[in-house]
This record gives C-alpha cells, sequence and structure tokens, in this order.
C-alpha cells in the first residue's frame, strides 16, 4: 500500500464507505476548512482522525468468573 506524507493511504480501493451523523455546523466548518487545504473532506476527516487516535489500541477481553452453588 503506498501512503503520502501523514500516512494517508493513496488508492480508493481500500476505503470503506461509512455514513455519520454530524452536527450541521460542524459539517460545514469542515467542509471549509477542506476548502481552504485544499482537500476532500474524506482526507480532512482521515487526517483528523489519525492525529486523534493512538497508535495502537489493544482490546482484551474480561474474564468474568462466575461461581455456581452446589
Amino acid at each position: 500500500m503506498t501512503t503520502n506524507k501523514d500516512g494517508l493511504a493513496l488508492a480508493n480501493n481500500n476505503k470503506q464507505r461509512v455514513t455519520l451523523f454530524v452536527n450541521p455546523s460542524i459539517l460545514k466548518h469542515a467542509r471549509a476548512q477542506a476548502v481552504v487545504e485544499d482537500l476532500s473532506l474524506t482526507a480532512l476527516v482521515e487526517r483528523a482522525l489519525i492525529k486523534y487516535l493512538p497508535k495502537e489500541t489493544v482490546i482484551k477481553k474480561a474474564y468474568i468468573n462466575v461461581a455456581t452453588d452446589p
């Protein structure tokens, strides 16, 4: 996979469509910022998520010990 300087994937074939419900004023602000930065809204959101998310997320299953009455 080829990435740009921000670590964003360059190929569209490894993207997944997603539907989000976003406050209209935030969406308007994001669209305007994408224009200012000469980015697509997708690229702006990906860049923001990459900056926000930790490099690695580890999810561990919880072990629940259920005592049974004899």
